[in-house]
């Protein structure tokens, strides 16, 4: 079974970034990372039954941790997850 996880940023400055997160545009959770401390935060999680907010936080967490290690920290508008 494959993964598919939409990103979209909701919030950037030299501290932090927001991005909202789920399995398509009406089902949404906000995630936040603290870019110093590299910590991930839940702000609002994915409220459907239908949907494991875990597993869609869990694979945002992947998205946005490529973005500092691999991509030099630099977060764009829209990203997805995809496995």
């Amino acid at each position: 079974m494959g993964a598919f996880v939409l990103l979209f940023k909701e919030y950037e400055d030299e501290l932090i970034v927001i991005y909202r997160f789920g399995p398509n545009e009406n089902i949404m959770g906000k995630i936040q990372l603290n870019k110093e401390t590299r910590m991930f935060s839940e702000l609002e999680p994915i409220d459907n039954v239908n949907h494991s907010n875990q597993f869609y936080f869990d694979r945002a967490v992947q998205r946005l941790a490529r973005c500092v290690i691999k991509e030099n920290g630099i977060f764009l508008d829209k990203m997805t997850f995809e496995s």
